[in-house]
């Protein structure tokens, strides 16, 4: 399960900070401890209500209260976290599974004892909240998540029905659980070579055409035979959201999302219809450029990410990724160089590709009384090691908020993607200024195709994630009706210069974010966009920007990202703000354009 530590190659985790195996008495002695927290926590119901009219009492109350509520958290996600990220690299293996979902049912279990808790806080009126803070100062730290629990007010169920739907989450985990193992297992059968998923899809940037034609085919005829399991799940999974939204009586589905994330729809509506007008001058442009380039009419499906020439492109050795990332991180601030530093002194990151492991990246947080840990399948490509960086600077965004605890750490979507993406940039600034003008020719170009991945892609994401949903409520939909979904949206996204070949129809089914966390995918162009805005910032002023964006990132989930943009003169409400962050992009494009001739 756990290899040493080789500082040069990629490594793999050890998990041992956490636990040291499945029978670590560790994981008993921890989850008696949070039960006995939410014991404490279940034993204060009514107690709240008793006080509503005794602020300093019930100040006092809301302190224990949500203390408790953070240790108990603390003790089941740190418990929940080791079996997550131990079964994230052994898919392979039915003992982790096992493990995996047993502890999310006893987790779900324990938990739900205390599920009055919020609940009863919401019957509170805010006079009532704002009397007990001013009456016991030592609760106001507590303001940030007590606003954010009331978001979801005019949204509760009763008692019961939260307990019901509490008690079944594990069963529908499941339907997740099978997607993931669906994925895991894949294999695409690619000439005489057996690939993986991440193998197949890193196969599509190859230099030879011929090569990324076969790794195409090959992984659409592994995905249209399990197109019918994820259909399934798909279906399954929207089913429950659309029977859990009409109770909760959400207006549309991706409402919950964008209250979690604390973003205003009209926000994520402006950054939609910026990103849809722009697609002629961002995606169509640049794919119709790449095709003249490589001296084709258009650009086949397998073609949109590969390189300008069928030169070899250059690899990175780990220990060169390692450097250019440290060094990009110390021209922000030293401070986020020393933070991520820590990362590779200590095994806290898996990145060598094997057997087993799921494909992706991410950086776990955890709790904030432990330390994150960075996932990912390096394979020596540019890509890989930006998404080392994007990984690296969740990793510090999160290491620079736990002194405020896990609550108030936790940080919405569309903040909790800012660190990540501008660690990217730092790197792709680094890789640029270091370019010959043939390699910048060709840095441009990705850095391009990844503002396209980030921005038009994902959006075309959400908007084939909302079709789907609205679709499903007119019954459930075969997997070849999500494939014609996927391929209207895609197209109007890519533009005339990309042919959607067969095969393409069946690509939605490796998309994990749709069975993971719905309409989680705009939060991605939602913070690309928004880092574009801050990055031009730091070009203004980089030493005032340092202490700023510290700042950000040290207040986690404290802030709105109304409140936290503030400092730097940026608004997200204006549909401008967007179309700015577009236009940014558009640049690049031009830049291009000018290279290339």
């Amino acid at each position: 399960m756990n290899a040493p530590f080789k500082p040069d190659t990629p490594p793999q985790w050890n998990l041992a900070d956490l636990y040291v195996g499945r029978d670590d008495p560790r994981i008993e002695t921890d989850l008696a401890a949070a039960k006995a927290a939410n014991d404490e926590l279940a034993s204060l119901e009514g107690m709240f209500l008793e006080a509503r009219k005794e602020p300093q009492r019930l100040g006092v109350l809301l302190d224990r209260g949500i203390t408790l509520y953070e240790q108990a958290t603390n003790g089941l996600w740190g418990v929940g976290a080791y079996a997550g990220l131990a079964a994230s690299v052994a898919r392979d293996d039915p003992a982790w599974a096992k493990f995996e979902g047993d502890l999310r049912a006893r987790s779900s279990q324990i938990a739900a004892e205390s599920l009055y808790f919020t609940l009863e806080l919401n019957q509170l009126e805010d006079t009532e909240i704002a009397a007990a803070l001013k009456a016991h100062p030592e609760a106001a730290r507590w303001s940030p998540w007590l606003r954010r629990v009331r978001l979801s007010r005019p949204h509760e169920l009763s008692p019961d029905l939260e307990r019901f739907i509490v008690d079944k989450a594990p069963a529908v985990a499941n339907w997740v659980r099978l997607y993931d193992e669906t994925l895991a297992k894949l294999t695409a059968k690619v000439g005489d070579e057996t690939l993986t998923l991440p193998e197949a899809l890193n196969r599509l940037s190859d230099p030879s055409t011929a090569r990324r034609k076969a790794a195409a085919d090959g992984l659409a005829q592994a995905l249209e035979e399990r197109s019918s399991t994820q259909a399934l799940v798909l279906n399954t999974l929207a089913f429950e959201k659309q029977v859990e939204d009409r109770w909760r009586r959400y207006d549309h589905p991706a409402q919950s999302r964008h209250l979690a994330n604390e973003v205003d729809a009209d926000a994520v509506d402006a950054l939609e219809q910026a990103v849809v007008e722009a697609y002629p001058r961002l995606s169509h442009r640049y794919y119709a450029l790449k095709a003249r380039i490589m001296g084709l009419e258009a650009l086949d499906y397998w073609d949109r990410n590969a390189p300008l020439t069928a030169a070899a492109p250059k690899s990175y050795a780990w220990t060169e990724a390692r450097g250019m990332v440290l060094e990009s991180f110390q021209d922000l601030a030293p401070k986020f160089a020393e933070t991520a530093q820590v990362f590779f002194d200590q095994p806290w990151i898996d990145a060598a590709p094997r057997a087993g492991k799921q494909s992706g990246a991410f950086a776990h947080p955890v709790t904030a009384d432990r330390h994150p840990f960075v996932f990912m399948n390096y394979m020596g490509e540019r890509r890989d090691v930006l998404t080392l960086a994007h990984e690296l600077g969740h990793a510090v965004h999160q290491t620079l908020c736990q002194p405020l605890g896990t609550l108030l750490a936790d940080t919405p979507l569309t903040l909790a993607e800012t660190a990540s993406i501008f660690g990217e940039g730092l790197v792709f600034d680094r890789l640029l200024a270091e370019a010959t003008p043939e390699d910048r020719k060709g840095l441009l170009a990705g850095k391009i195709e990844d503002g396209l991945n980030t921005v038009v892609r994902q959006i075309a994401f959400h908007r084939f994630e909302r079709r789907f949903h609205e679709a499903r409520q007119e019954g459930e939909l075969s997997a070849e009706q999500i494939g014609g979904l996927w391929l209207e949206v895609m197209a109007e996204s890519l533009g005339p210069a990309v042919r959607l070949n067969d095969g393409y129809e069946h690509y939605w089914a490796y998309v994990s974010h749709f069975c993971h966390a719905p309409f989680y995918v705009y939060a991605y162009a939602f913070g690309d966009l928004l880092v574009r805005g801050l990055m031009e910032k730091r070009r203004e002023d980089p030493a005032a920007f340092a202490p700023l964006y510290e700042d950000l990132l040290a207040a986690g989930g404290t802030r709105t990202y109304v409140e936290a943009l503030k400092p730097f003169g940026l608004n997200p409400r204006d549909k401008a703000f967007w179309a700015a962050g577009c236009a940014q992009l558009e640049r690049l494009v031009d830049e291009f354009e000018a290279l290339v001739g």
